[in-house]
C-alpha cells in the first residue's frame, strides 16, 4: 500500500500497539484490556529518527518496517453531496 521508510524488522507481540512517534522512532505501548494491567509506557524500538513530511500516514507494518502512505483528504465532491440550493420549508411562505 505505501512505501517503506525505514527497514525496522521489528517482531511484533500481541497485545502492543505499534505507531511512529513525534520524534519519527518506532515505538510501542501497552493496549488497554478488559481484566489486564494497563501501564501507559513507551518502549522506542528503534531510533529510526524519521522526519514526518505533512500529507503524508506513517504507520507500523506486518513485516516490522516503517512505511508511509499519502493521505487523501478534500477530494472531489460527489454529486449527491453538492448542495442545489435552499430547499424549501412547510413554513418557508412567512419569510
Amino acid at each position: 500500500m505505501g512505501e517503506i521508510v525505514c527497514k525496522c524488522g521489528v517482531k511484533r507481540e500481541d497485545g502492543w500497539l505499534y505507531f511512529v512517534d513525534k520524534k519519527g522512532n518506532c515505538a510501542r505501548v501497552n493496549m488497554k484490556r478488559a481484566g489486564k494491567p494497563y501501564r501507559k509506557k513507551v518502549e522506542v524500538l528503534h531510533k529510526c529518527g524519521i522526519k514526518k513530511e505533512p500529507g503524508y500516514l506513517y504507520y507500523v507494518d506486518k513485516r516490522g518496517n516503517v512505511c508511509r502512505a499519502k493521505m487523501k483528504r478534500g477530494g472531489k465532491k460527489s454529486k449527491k453531496s453538492v448542495k442545489k440550493g435552499k430547499k424549501k420549508g412547510f413554513f418557508s411562505f412567512l419569510r
